[in-house]
């Protein structure tokens, strides 16, 4: 095993034995890798604040390219306060992870790590969390290889006169193809476009209205249904979360 220092974040934790966890941490150079954290369960253990999801820094490790490698230290980069402090963020943020994990998993694009940590640190900022991961998830849909057309109509290719927005479709849909398809307002048919360029490291302002939020929410949901394959326990939880902030 060689000693190594990488950028990462904890991803997922799970106790081994009685007093350590194997982590599963994604990094910026080596990508998803298995850390054992020994006795890090112990509260003495200078691993004990470190081992836990979402933790970020620079980590120590021993590592092996097959197998488990061995945790040493990890000098921690950002906390994420604000995110932790509040169930909302946790429960987006918490969704990120899984979910750039699995895109991780299908497409091996280590570049998903940067952007992952540009959400979170947004998220941290106070912007609204609902709003970067629809960024993320509209981005991650490029390293997923169904990135959706909206440059031009998604059937014939025109760049004129574009009035709506159609998972079915793939994308974009100008006024001489659109038949019976959802009409989107403009305003949310030209953010779903910003919003798949934009620099997330750079964002300084992020004002939504709520129905434009939600009609881009349900493009993105629609088009993950129907081109990813994609289902996460978190997701779900969200859906959940929204529905009883509605109510209340």
């Amino acid at each position: 095993m060689q000693l190594i220092k990488v950028e990462g974040i904890v991803l997922r934790e799970t106790n081994y034995s009685e007093a350590s966890k194997i982590l599963t941490v994604f990094t910026k150079d080596y990508g998803l890798v298995s850390v054992m954290a020994q006795g890090c369960r112990n509260l003495k253990s200078k691993l004990r604040g470190v081992s836990q999801k979402f933790s970020y820094g620079i980590f120590t490790i021993h590592y092996r390219e097959n197998g488990v490698s061995n945790l040493r230290t990890v000098d921690i980069l950002d906390p994420f306060l604000t995110v932790l402090s509040d169930i909302e963020k946790i429960s987006y943020a918490t969704y990120l992870l899984e979910l750039s994990e699995q895109v991780v998993k299908e497409s091996d694009h280590l570049e998903v790590f940067d952007l992952l940590i540009a959400s979170l640190k947004k998220m941290n900022e106070g912007y609204s969390p609902s709003i970067i991961t629809n960024i993320l998830e509209l981005k991650l849909l490029d390293y997923l290889g169904i990135r959706p057309v909206i440059d031009e109509c998604s059937i014939c290719g025109s760049t004129k006169d574009i009035v709506t927005v159609s998972a079915n479709d793939g994308g974009y849909l100008c006024k001489n193809c659109i038949t019976n398809q959802k009409i989107y307002s403009a305003r949310t048919v030209k953010l779903i476009r910003m919003l798949f360029y934009v620099d997330i490291s750079k964002i300084t302002k992020l004002e939504i209205h709520e129905d434009t939020r939600r009609e881009i929410a349900e493009f993105i949901e629609e088009y993950y249904d129907r081109y990813a394959g994609i289902y996460l326990k978190s997701k779900n939880f969200l859906k959940n979360l929204n529905k009883i902030s509605k109510v209340g």
